[in-house]
């Protein structure tokens, strides 16, 4: 039976990490031809996790610009892609979630009727403005995929309510369960154990990790979630210790670094690679964060997280006990935080089932793709 030729197309960094895990199980498989492009929509972050999980890509179309808009990207995605595609001649392409390297792809493969698997199809807040433009890519995605990898019960749920038959959806897990699995027992590096020791994290004096950098929460939404760190960080003293690092985009540096880079108890870092981030995670009290990643491995490694949106496209993680949605106001952060804080639990429900898998999933994606090929011929 001849090989089948599977093109993967990522270009950010959390893309990277939940696909990198897919790649390595078609890599290994010898029924596939295994081919990587990166578009580069992140470009240094990808670049790190690419070194960490040792992938080389077949194709690099380094389309990165600084602040680059939406529309721009798109139409350079779908321009480049469309010869690729042409070169290539992949049978599948597999993206990854809801970013515009993620659409862009999935729509150029179907201008070309080549078949698309969804990595991570299904999830919705049912408000195309929360997470923007996440929630309108993923619904484009979905529309054309031809096989859709839903990481739990619920993502399947919303496919089959928006008409999605019920054969070319595969409840796989998550890969980033995966990814965390090969990454979290690697030995913390230096410059986490140096951190934590410069900061004085003990029993005494805890770690307080921090993400935010989503573009729902450029502008005033992120002030305010400064305000309220600001207002913690006054209240808890030598108590805790907050660490932020902050993206490189000039709409999240610029507010942080003004409102939040003077204090004594915050700890404002550069970008982390994917094994220093999560050797934090595990150091950490809790999370406060609006990466739809880090709600997924905080609730994976038990940590207590607050999430700094309206909305989550993950209730598995609200259901579990370990997430809480506080949004952007300050008081309701603050109140938020001083709650878990004075509570006992620490990593509260630890050895629990995990609602986004159980490591597995990258293997049942590759078994779901050769399937299809044996039930169509």
């Amino acid at each position: 039976m001849k090989t089948v030729r599977v093109l993967s197309i990522f270009g950010t960094r959390p893309e990277a990490i939940k696909m990198a895990p897919v790649v390595k199980a078609l890599q290994a498989n010898p029924s596939i031809d295994s081919r990587v492009c990166v578009t580069g929509q992140h470009r240094e972050m990808l670049d790190q996790v690419l070194s960490l999980f040792d992938i080389h890509p077949d194709v690099d179309l380094n389309l990165m610009q600084p602040n680059q808009q939406l529309a721009g990207l798109t139409s350079e995605i779908l321009v480049h892609l469309d010869a690729i595609y042409s070169k290539m001649k992949p049978e599948w392409i597999l993206v990854q979630g809801d970013t515009t390297t993620a659409m862009a792809s999935a729509l150029g493969a179907f201008y070309q009727r080549i078949k698309v698997g969804h990595v991570e199809a299904g999830l919705r807040t049912f408000d195309k403005w929360q997470p923007f433009p996440e929630e309108v890519n993923r619904r484009i995605i979905s529309t054309v995929a031809d096989l859709h990898f839903a990481p739990t019960e619920h993502s399947r749920n919303n496919l089959l309510h928006e008409g999605i038959p019920d054969e070319s959806i595969k409840v796989t897990g998550n890969t980033v369960v995966d990814a965390l699995n090969t990454i979290v027992n690697r030995p913390a590096p230096v410059e986490v154990t140096d951190l934590l020791e410069t900061l004085g994290i003990s029993e005494t004096r805890q770690l307080i990790l921090i993400t935010a950098h989503r573009r729902e929460n450029f502008g005033e939404p992120l002030e305010h979630i400064c305000q309220a760190i600001l207002q913690l960080a006054d209240a808890f003293g030598d108590q805790m210790r907050f660490v932020y690092p902050v993206h490189r985009n000039p709409n999240v540096s610029e507010p942080v670094h003004r409102l939040l880079g003077h204090h004594k108890s915050i700890q404002l870092l550069d970008p982390l690679e994917y094994l220093p981030l999560v050797h934090l995670l595990k150091n950490a009290r809790l999370v406060l964060t609006d990466s739809g990643g880090i709600q997924e491995e905080a609730v994976s490694l038990g940590k207590p997280t607050l999430v700094l949106r309206e909305k989550t496209e993950r209730p598995e993680g609200l259901e579990s006990g370990i997430l809480k949605l506080v949004g952007t106001d300050p008081k309701t952060i603050v109140n938020a935080v001083n709650s878990v804080l004075n509570s006992s639990d620490q990593n509260f429900r630890q050895g629990y089932c995990n609602p986004f898998g159980d490591g597995q999933a990258s293997h049942r994606i590759v078994d779901a793709i050769l399937d299809h090929r044996e039930f169509t011929g």
